[in-house]
């Protein structure tokens, strides 16, 4: 059974999304359901996901709404931004930031974390030197970036991940 389904209650959630999202209970839909979400299913456990438990919850709890907390504030930033477009001492720039971490599951975190925060971009990590390469539109101190990508993200995500 593990084969055919390995995750049957993420296999349920995404035939019932589909259900949703068809607006339709026939059989045909019910089957194409079934059969996106298995084969969807199928391709996810290649990738080969960690198994087990999450072992400190209370942090990435913690992260997650320390992210959500810096998404909304960064919102509000870049409309700032775009609606007093007058302003000049704004400075776009690149900025490299060396990592301790190491975990790939943490790097693919921080990634999502940087680019789903408006107003940055992760655009390079360079694994010989364990650095990564940010855009920031206002760039206004590199120390400060540095220090809120290490203290306030990577330090968490270590701590989840290593």
């Amino acid at each position: 059974m593990k084969r055919w389904w390995p995750y049957p209650l993420l296999t349920a959630a995404l035939v019932a999304m589909w259900l949703l999202l068809t607006e339709s209970v026939a059989l045909g839909s019910i089957l194409m359901g079934t059969i996106l979400a298995t084969v969807a299913l199928w391709g996810f456990a290649a990738l080969d996901p960690p198994g087990g438990r999450l072992k400190r919850p209370r942090a990435a709890f913690a992260l997650a709404g320390l992210v959500m907390a810096d998404i909304a504030r960064s919102n509000l930033a870049v409309a700032k931004i775009i609606l007093n477009p007058r302003k000049t001492e704004r400075v776009s720039g690149f900025l490299r930031i060396p990592l301790d971490m190491r975990a790939p599951y943490g790097l693919a975190t921080l990634a999502c974390i940087i680019t789903g925060t408006p107003g940055t971009i992760w655009v390079e990590y360079n694994s010989a030197n364990n650095s990564i390469l940010l855009h920031i539109l206002d760039l206004i101190d590199e120390k400060t970036w540095i220090d809120t990508i290490k203290g306030r993200y990577e330090k968490r995500l270590m701590e989840i991940f290593e």
